[in-house]
C-alpha cells in the first residue's frame, strides 16, 4: 500500500523496539524517563543503551524510571493524527508502570478526532515489542483499526516470555527483592528465572549456572508447538544472545529470529548479564 499508512502505531521505549526497526516498520516510540539522582534522561534520546549501563556500573546513585507524561503522549498522538486515520497506542503492562494511564491521560488531552485505541499488552520488553511488531505489520499492509486491534489482542494471549538475571542485586536496589533473599542468592551462586504472567514479572524458578539457564531459555522454545515469531534481548550479553540464536535456529529459522539489546526500563532492575526470550504461538 504506498502513500501515507491509515493506521499508526505507536509504543513506549520499555519495549526495547531498536530504532532501525521502528523506522523499517513505521512505530513511534514515545521514551520513559531515566533518573540517576538530579540527573534525567529521556531513554535511548538523551541516553543510549551503552550510556545507561556504564552509568549503571559507575554511578554511586541507583536510577530509577518514570513513565512519558500525559502531555508526552498528546502531543504524539496530534502529530501521528496529522498523517493517519488512527492510532494503535500499545504499552508496557499497566500492573509494572503507569504508562498505560499516561497514554490514556494523553489521549484526552491531545481532543484529537481521529480514532486513538490505548492497549495494554500486559508485557514489558521483547514481549511487548513482539505485540507492536506485529500490529506494525498488519499497519503497513493497510489493515483497518478494528482488524489491527482484533488481531493485537489475539496476539497477547499467543505471547509468552521467559529470562535469567545474572544476579538479584538490582531488584535489591530497586525494592523488587528484599535483601534476605538475594544474600542466600549469591551465597549459593543461584541465578532467578522469571516469566510474566497476568501483566506481572514473576518467579519461573531457580538454577544454579547462567550456562544451565540459557539450557532453561533452549528448553522453553523447543517444549512450544506452532511457533510465529521467535525474539531474544540481552542487556550487557551480545555474545550468549548470539550463542541462543545458533542454537534456537535447530527449532525456528535463525534467520527470523529477532535480537535486541534491553534498555532502561529493565535494565533497572535486572542489571547487566540478563537474557530474556519471548516467542509467539499460533492457534
Amino acid at each position: 500500500m504506498g502513500g501515507t499508512v491509515s493506521i499508526k502505531i505507536v509504543t513506549d521505549s520499555t519495549s526495547d523496539i531498536s530504532p532501525e526497526v521502528a523506522h523499517a516498520l513505521g512505530i513511534t516510540v514515545v521514551p520513559i524517563y531515566v533518573r540517576f539522582g538530579d540527573e534525567v534522561y529521556r531513554d535511548g534520546v538523551d541516553i543510549s543503551n551503552a550510556g545507561f549501563y556504564h552509568k549503571l556500573a559507575t554511578s554511586f546513585v541507583h536510577p530509577s524510571t518514570s513513565p512519558p507524561t500525559p502531555q508526552d503522549f498528546a502531543k504524539v498522538y496530534s502529530d501521528c493524527s496529522k498523517e493517519a486515520e488512527g492510532i494503535v497506542s500499545i504499552h508496557i503492562s499497566g500492573k509494572i508502570s503507569g504508562t498505560y494511564n499516561s497514554a490514556r491521560q494523553g489521549k484526552k488531552m491531545a481532543k484529537e478526532k481521529r480514532q486513538i485505541e490505548i492497549i495494554d499488552s500486559h508485557f514489558i520488553s521483547i514481549g511487548l515489542a513482539l505485540v507492536v511488531m506485529r500490529a506494525a505489520r498488519l499497519a503497513k499492509t493497510g489493515e483497518s483499526l478494528e482488524c489491527i486491534l482484533e488481531e493485537t489482542r489475539k496476539t497477547i494471549n499467543q505471547v509468552q516470555m521467559l529470562g535469567i538475571f545474572d544476579t538479584l542485586k538490582y531488584l535489591v536496589l530497586g525494592g523488587r527483592v528484599n535483601k534476605a533473599t538475594a544474600a542466600i542468592a549469591d551465597i549459593f551462586q543461584i541465578k532467578p528465572v522469571l516469566t510474566s504472567k497476568n501483566g506481572e514479572i514473576v518467579r519461573a524458578g531457580l538454577v544454579r549456572t547462567y550456562s544451565r539457564g540459557m539450557d532453561r531459555l533452549y528448553e522453553f522454545v523447543a517444549d512450544r508447538l506452532n511457533i510465529q515469531d521467535l525474539a531474544i534481548a540481552h542487556s550487557t550479553v551480545p555474545e550468549q544472545a548470539s550463542q541462543l540464536k545458533a542454537r534456537l535456529s535447530s527449532i525456528f529459522p535463525e534467520e527470523k529470529i529477532h535480537i535486541t539489546q534491553i534498555g532502561a526500563a529493565l535494565g533497572v532492575h535486572g542489571g547487566p548479564k540478563v537474557l530474556v526470550l519471548a516467542l509467539r504461538q499460533g492457534e
